[in-house]
């Protein structure tokens, strides 16, 4: 039997999937994945959720509930946040960086090669040499791909927007002047693109900032993209990375222990269903806030690790109170992290 999180590896991402665990009661550290409402996975020794399909299919939102007089963790999982960047320009670079910095998979298409090898030298994990006609016929996008056009000219500009608008996506964003955009959305209209959907085109791209170099334009797109992407929230914890170091035993290998924000209450770092996973060897993946917070986690984690026994854990960190000012809390907020060893 496969492993949830060899079955989360492998789920569409554009299907409603949601991991429940309960987080205590006599089925504590029991889990499920249901994917658009149907049961497809359930931890082995415990049925719980099988003998409560009516009530799990009904929790569709990350949040903690109750069931059967059980508290439950339920959490929505999406795809992992793919930019796409069309152009390699100048512009292009701080992107890239940016992005990867920000958790993006990031795919650049550019169809000059001294482009495209300084795209790949900025990190970019793919990049597509070819026309952009054909590079965006290997995007197959989704509800978490995020389009950027930024390319060195109009009519490049409106083959990529031509070919994205007929994409599922999350988000586009086209550079250039006023008219220049006008132009271009004027002329794919004209041709029969859908003017509903060139209406959610941002662009000129980019929140106003005032930006004039490469870099304070990246920031503002990527600040751009950050308010949409946080307004949509979307937002898993179950990374490629993160499930890449869970399945994969060569990656320091033995007991892993892997944390999750559960529950908050007022201010506090990160959202609900934030992860971090705790290797044999002290290294991290992922972080649920840093400070002193994850530095009291990553002890109980480490203990956990030495300890002979594979039983979940629930740690309450209260981030008010002089106690917690004095440790550089600031936040003010309540959080339960759960701690499972994986």
């Amino acid at each position: 039997m496969k492993s949830l999180y060899e079955v989360l590896r492998e789920l569409d991402g554009n299907h409603c999937n949601v991991v429940h665990t309960v987080i205590d009661g006599p089925h504590f550290g029991a889990k499920a994945l249901f994917s658009n409402g149907t049961l497809i996975w359930e931890s082995p020794e415990s049925p719980f959720f099988g003998q409560h399909i009516s009530e799990a299919q009904t929790l569709q939102k990350t949040g903690t509930y109750s069931v059967d007089g059980e508290r439950v963790f339920s959490e929505v999982v999406w795809h992992e946040r793919h930019l796409v960047i069309c152009g390699g320009g100048h512009v292009s670079i701080p992107v890239i960086t940016m992005g990867l910095m920000l958790g993006f998979r990031v795919t650049v298409l550019e169809d000059r090669p001294k482009f495209a090898n300084d795209a790949q030298r900025a990190g970019a994990a793919e990049v597509i040499c070819n026309s952009f006609e054909a590079g965006l016929e290997q995007i197959p996008g989704d509800q978490d791909t995020f389009f950027v056009i930024v390319t060195r000219g109009h009519r490049y500009d409106k083959t990529c927007l031509e070919a994205i608008i007929k994409k599922e996506h999350a988000y586009i964003g086209m550079i250039g002047s006023k008219l220049r955009v006008k132009n271009v959305i004027e002329g794919l209209i004209e041709n029969g693109a859908d003017a509903e959907v060139l209406k959610e085109v941002h662009s000129p791209i980019g929140l106003a900032i005032g930006a004039e170099t490469p870099e304070e334009i990246g920031v503002s797109i990527m600040a751009e993209i950050i308010q949409v992407k946080n307004e949509r929230n979307r937002d898993s914890g179950y990374t490629k990375k993160l499930l890449r170091a869970i399945i994969d035993q060569e990656v320091d290998g033995g007991r892993k222990i892997l944390t999750t924000i559960v529950s908050r209450k007022g201010s506090a770092p990160r959202g609900l269903g934030t992860k971090m996973l705790i290797l044999p060897g002290g290294e991290c993946v992922g972080t649920i806030g840093g400070g002193c917070v994850e530095a009291d986690i990553f002890r109980k984690g480490m203990r956990m690790l030495l300890a002979d026994t594979n039983e979940p854990q629930i740690c309450k960190v209260d981030m008010t109170g002089q106690d917690a000012e004095e440790d550089g809390m600031v936040c003010g907020g309540v959080v339960d992290i759960l701690l499972e060893v994986v």
